[in-house]
């Protein structure tokens, strides 16, 4: 009864201890997490060394004074005293000496025998069943991890296996999956060719269709090429016999006007015959000229509507008529006036002998009433030719400026010669291009052109296009570009100020300036400009005989090309330009120059040339034009200038010249006229004339 007592209790402890509180699964085994246990160290319970010490002690003390061990018995005896000291040692360090970290399964097994062989000594040993159950306990468990970690290694090396053969698997299913999709591409690319193939055929097919189509439209539009080609020659035959009738009636227009000036030129309103002194030819000269204007007038609107028609050259016929009959009431007068005299004459004749005394009294008292005659015929015509001064003036313009031509002729002709041709074309780049580039923009942008070309002039090297550029590289060079410069301020006059009226402003301060330091140029720049602008001298051009009719129009200063008038707004556009260039020049000066001397061309010549213009016979639509563009640009300064003299001139130009001015100008060119009416009533009313748009301020030479 006593061992069962013991047991009971035993199991009483072991109740009470931390592991008999733990609950136990009977269905461990088939949880998922029974291997966790097994990985983490084996750890005996803290009493456990306590309890072995105390089982063994008491143990010691029953068995020594009741029984006597044999050497055998003592020696296992001992063994398993040393055992169970490494036991007890084992539990005092707090860990169990079969760890789960072991390095090998071999050192297991040897712990595995251990225990074995203490279990088979401690019943013997210990009669207490506390030390055999806590031993089976912990025998238990390390026989259980170590069955665990076995069951771990044979788990590892089925999932190893598992993984290798999933793996094999795979790769074999990817290779059939390979080889499918290898298929597929083959028999899609079979089926892509079948397709190529079969639309091919198609586009053949179709490309025959489009082929045949083609060939039969094309005879269809060849029938029709054939038709408009026909068509086309009909229409041009048409068209040249128009142009042929128009060209010959336009040469019968050219024919009568040319007779019709001829004749008028037979009118001389300063015809005197000698022994005609009071005869007046100015009412003829004044309708000649009004029939002049009237034919050319005619033949310029013709010409900008293309050809003339048969009712223009019925109206220029009965001009030349009118004309005709002019010319023969005049002859008829003249006859008339000469038979007048010479009966006059044999009358005086007679009374010669008796009145001696009064016949030298006539005599004396002849010429007076010449004169007066004169001076009548003065006021009421006026002249077709300029003064023969003015025309010595222009002569010498024309013949210096042909003598300058002449002396730059080697380096004008200069065909074979590279390098002549090379240094021509850039001193005409160096003297055109810096008078292109004069603007409004800034007054230090205009000094520095007027400064280039000044340098040029002077024989300075300047830099033109990349390149150094002097008029000492040619002995001819410096005449040549002389020529060039001014030729390029009148060209800018009539290209650049007819389209931009301001322009003509800051071109004609440099050209003075230029013109002021280098009189050559300005003389140059007047031949020019007369040469292109026949008004700006003034001077009417007569037809001499031999003469063709485009040359003359080319004296009047129109542009002809392919024997073709250009159309009448273009041409007073391009003279209106070069007045108010030249109206500019006279008024301004170079400000950086030396004001002390005259102006090389000043307001004196502007004068003339408005007063010469007064004093000649009007021209429709140009003269209205070339006036109210010099007095709208020039009419402030010459204002101020001559004063009461001035409006003199502006009052005798409204009541006098402007009615003369109105009765040749047609309906058709009435829009100059009007301008110009305007600005003359607005000016005698106001009794100032404004400064010109575009004049150059103080303020624009500091920008």
């Amino acid at each position: 009864m006593q061992p069962r007592q013991l047991r009971w209790e035993t199991l009483a402890a072991l109740r009470s201890s931390s592991k008999g509180r733990l609950s136990y699964c009977r269905h461990w085994l088939q949880d998922e997490d029974i291997l966790e246990g097994c990985m983490s160290p084996l750890v005996l319970s803290p009493y456990s060394g306590w309890v072995l010490d105390r089982v063994i002690g008491r143990s010691a003390q029953d068995i020594t004074p009741s029984r006597s061990s044999t050497p055998k018995e003592s020696t296992a005896l001992t063994n398993r005293s040393s055992s169970l000291e490494k036991i007890t040692s084992a539990s005092h360090q707090g860990s169990s000496p079969l760890s789960p970290t072991d390095p090998s399964e071999t050192k297991g097994n040897e712990d595995l025998s251990l225990l074995e062989m203490d279990q088979e000594v401690f019943p013997a040993l210990l009669p207490s069943k506390v030390t055999e159950v806590e031993g089976c306990i912990r025998m238990y468990e390390e026989m259980h991890r170590l069955k665990g970690k076995e069951g771990l290694r044979q788990r590892q090396e089925q999932q190893e296996q598992m993984v290798r053969a999933v793996y094999d698997l795979a790769s074999e299913q990817l290779k059939r999956f390979d080889e499918l999709k290898e298929l597929k591409q083959h028999q899609e690319f079979q089926d892509l060719q079948e397709v190529m193939e079969k639309s091919s055929k198609e586009a053949q097919g179709q490309q025959e269709k489009l082929k045949e189509e083609h060939r039969h439209r094309a005879k269809i539009l060849n029938l029709k090429l054939r038709e408009a080609e026909q068509q086309r020659q009909r229409q041009e035959e048409l068209e040249r016999l128009r142009k042929e009738e128009g060209q010959e009636r336009l040469r019968r227009l050219y024919s009568i006007q040319e007779e019709v000036l001829q004749l008028n030129q037979q009118i001389d309103p300063n015809y005197r015959h000698k022994d005609l002194p009071r005869i007046d030819l100015s009412a003829y000269s004044n309708r000649g000229n009004q029939i002049c204007g009237l034919v050319s007038g005619l033949i310029r609107t013709t010409s900008e509507r293309g050809f003339p028609t048969q009712v223009d050259v019925a109206n220029t016929e009965r001009a030349l008529q009118e004309m005709r009959g002019l010319i023969s009431s005049m002859q008829q007068e003249i006859a008339a006036a000469v038979e007048e005299k010479r009966r006059r004459d044999e009358e005086e004749e007679r009374q010669k002998q008796k009145e001696l005394l009064k016949k030298e009294q006539m005599k004396a008292q002849t010429p007076a009433p010449a004169q007066q005659s004169g001076g009548k015929q003065q006021k009421e015509g006026l002249q077709v030719k300029a003064e023969e001064s003015t025309m010595r003036w222009y002569q010498q313009l024309q013949d210096a400026a042909e003598q300058c031509v002449a002396s730059f002729s080697g380096l004008s002709n200069c065909k074979d010669n590279n390098e002549v041709k090379k240094i021509k074309t850039d001193l005409q780049k160096a003297a055109t291009i810096p008078v292109s580039q004069i603007s409004r923009i800034a007054g230090s942008q205009l000094r520095e052109i007027f400064d280039k070309i000044n340098n040029l002039l002077s024989g300075k090297s300047v830099q033109s296009g990349g390149r150094t550029v002097s008029v000492t590289q040619h002995p001819q060079g410096l005449d040549f570009v002389y020529y060039k410069l001014a030729e390029k301020f009148v060209n800018q006059g009539e290209e650049e100020v007819a389209s931009h009226r301001d322009a003509a402003f800051p071109i004609a301060v440099v050209a003075s300036g230029i013109w002021e330091i280098h009189p050559r140029v300005g003389d140059l720049f007047l031949a020019h400009l007369h040469k292109k602008c026949p008004y700006s001298v003034p001077f009417y051009p007569a037809l001499k005989e031999g003469t063709s009719m485009e040359e003359y129009q080319r004296m009047l200063g129109y542009q002809v090309k392919d024997s073709k008038m250009e159309e009448q707004d273009h041409f007073l556009k391009r003279m209106s330009g070069m007045i108010r260039l030249y109206a500019a020049i006279i008024q301004l000066r170079w400000p950086y120059g030396n004001k002390q001397g005259a102006h090389p061309h000043g307001l004196n010549y502007g004068w003339r040339w408005l007063a010469q213009m007064l004093n000649m016979e009007p021209l429709a639509d140009v003269t209205a034009t070339l006036l109210f563009d010099f007095l709208e640009v020039c009419g402030n300064a010459l204002m101020k200038q001559y004063q009461v003299q001035f409006w003199k001139m502006m009052l005798l130009i409204r009541e006098d010249y402007f009615p003369r001015i109105e009765a040749i100008t047609s309906s058709g060119q009435m829009g100059s006229l009007m301008r110009f009416k305007q600005f003359l009533e607005e000016c005698l009313q106001q009794k100032e004339i404004p400064l010109p748009k575009g004049a150059l301020q103080s303020s624009f030479w500091r920008s």
